[in-house]
C-alpha cells in the first residue's frame, strides 16, 4: 500500500492509501483464493446450478480466465468455459466474484470486459452467462431468446444473456449447450 501525504493545515497531515489492483490471467496459484471467493460469494448452493454442471463437464480456459489482486491478495475471479451452444462455439462466463470488501468498485465490471475482450481476440463466437439483467446488460448483454438453449438443469430463461460476438450467433443459439474441447 502507497501512503501519499499531504499538508494540508500547518501541523495537520492527510494520509490517503491508495490501493494498487492489478488484472492478471488465472494460473493453478490462484485456486484456492478463488474458490475461497466463490465460497463467500455463492455459499455452498453453488455446485447445483445448471452452469456449475457444465463446468464440471470440462477444464476452464485459463487463457479466458482472470483475477484481480489488490497488493499481492486475489480479491476477484472470473472464469471462462468453452462451450457449444446450439451451433455457436462459444464461452460461458462465470462465476463472476468479488471479495465484499471490494464491491462497489468497478471490479466486476472491468473483469467482464477484460474476459469478453480477451474471448474476442480468440476468436470466440459469443459470449453467454446465466446473470441479473440490470448488472450485465450495461455491459453489453443481451438477452437469449426464450428457452432457445437448454441447460442440463432449470435455469430461468430471462437470466440467459449473451454477448454475440460473431454476426449470426442469436439465430444459431438454439439447441443445447454444453462444454466443448
Amino acid at each position: 500500500m502507497l501512503e501519499i501525504h499531504q499538508f494540508c493545515l500547518p501541523g495537520f497531515r492527510l494520509i490517503m492509501h491508495k490501493h494498487d489492483l492489478v488484472y492478471l490471467t488465472e494460473d493453478a496459484s490462484h485456486d484456492a483464493a478463488i474458490e475461497h471467493i466463490n465460497e463467500e460469494a455463492f455459499g455452498p448452493g453453488r455446485h447445483t446450478r445448471a452452469a456449475a454442471r457444465i463446468r464440471e463437464q470440462g477444464p476452464h480456459d485459463l487463457s479466458l480466465s482472470f483475477i484481480c489482486a489488490d497488493d499481492g491478495e486475489t480479491i476477484a475471479s472470473v472464469r471462462m468455459t468453452p462451450v457449444l451452444a446450439g451451433s455457436v462455439n462459444a464461452h460461458l462466463l462465470g462465476p463472476l466474484a468479488v471479495r465484499p470488501s471490494h464491491k462497489g468498485r468497478g471490479i466486476g465490471r472491468e473483469l467482464v470486459r477484460i474476459a469478453i475482450d480477451a474471448a474476442r481476440r480468440k476468436g470466440s463466437e459469443a459470449v453467454i452467462l446465466i446473470g441479473d439483467p440490470p448488472y450485465y446488460c450495461p455491459l453489453g448483454f443481451e438477452r437469449v431468446a426464450h428457452n432457445a438453449l437448454a441447460f442440463p438443469g432449470p435455469v430461468d430463461p430471462a437470466r440467459v444473456l449473451v454477448v454475440p460476438l460473431a454476426e449470426d450467433a442469436h439465430i444459431r443459439l438454439k439447441g443445447t449447450i454444453g462444454w466443448r474441447k
